[in-house]
């Protein structure tokens, strides 16, 4: 499988990006704009629809975004407030904006969208250079469990209605700490395909790449609720300093 996770295949996931990732994102609204100092700069990596930018620019918040997908932010722009937010085209690994912010975050397992430990280090090593002294970088992901592959497969049913079905089909690899997959959508019109690459990050090696970018970890929670982070947690909100 090959073009997985470039600008062009996120564009393809862009007509229907916000009806596949319909979480609320309230809660990460809250915390967000909570860490955020009163008139502070804030930078999203991968703003894509404005899912989270969109609520915490009306709270006041001045965010700024990056976006590899000019589809995703044509979306974003098309939105009330969305002309407001100053996004730049680009990898996001790469941070090519001029600090300094005060905070930036990458949320909903995203960072998990770069191909590689070296991607994903490269990323926290510019988010680091555009952040102030003190400044903030936030990271929401899942923690893998390997107990829900069988022989590093999985079959699972996403959504079932009278018109369609949602399926995805995942195998691993566990020495890349990668997760390939296809999401099938069969209705009586036919059959889309969207397929999917994520490199999946410990929580310990996420630390390591933190404190190698210069950062240090301040709080970690299970989630946006602020709940601890224990051994059956299922994702993280983790929160990094520069120090």
């Amino acid at each position: 499988m090959t073009g997985l996770n470039d600008p062009a295949f996120f564009d393809r996931y862009a007509s229907d990006y916000d009806e596949l990732n319909w979480i609320d994102p309230a809660g990460a609204v809250d915390v967000l704009a909570e860490l955020t100092p009163k008139g502070g700069r804030v930078l999203e990596l991968a703003v894509g629809t404005g899912r989270v930018a969109l609520p915490l620019t009306a709270r006041g918040v001045r965010v700024e975004g990056i976006d590899g997908s000019s589809a995703m932010v044509d979306l974003l722009r098309a939105k009330p407030g969305g002309e407001q937010i100053p996004v730049t085209i680009g990898d996001m690994a790469d941070v090519a904006v001029e600090g300094p912010f005060h905070l930036s975050y990458l949320v909903y397992n995203t960072l998990y969208n770069l191909p590689s430990q070296e991607r994903q280090l490269d990323c926290f090593r510019n988010v680091a250079a555009v952040l102030a002294p003190g400044g903030l970088f936030v990271v929401e992901a899942y923690v893998f469990d390997p107990k829900q592959f069988d022989r590093h497969q999985r079959v699972a049913t996403r959504r079932l209605t009278d018109d369609a079905v949602k399926m995805e089909f995942l195998v691993h690899d566990p020495v890349e700490q990668a997760v390939t997959f296809q999401r099938v959508t069969f209705t009586e019109g036919g059959t889309r395909l969207n397929p999917l690459r994520l490199r999946y990050v410990w929580p310990s090696e996420l630390d390591l790449m933190a404190r190698l970018a210069g950062l240090r970890l301040r709080h970690r929670w299970a989630g946006w609720d602020r709940s601890p982070f224990t051994r059956d947690s299922e994702s993280h909100v983790s929160v990094y300093e520069k120090e």
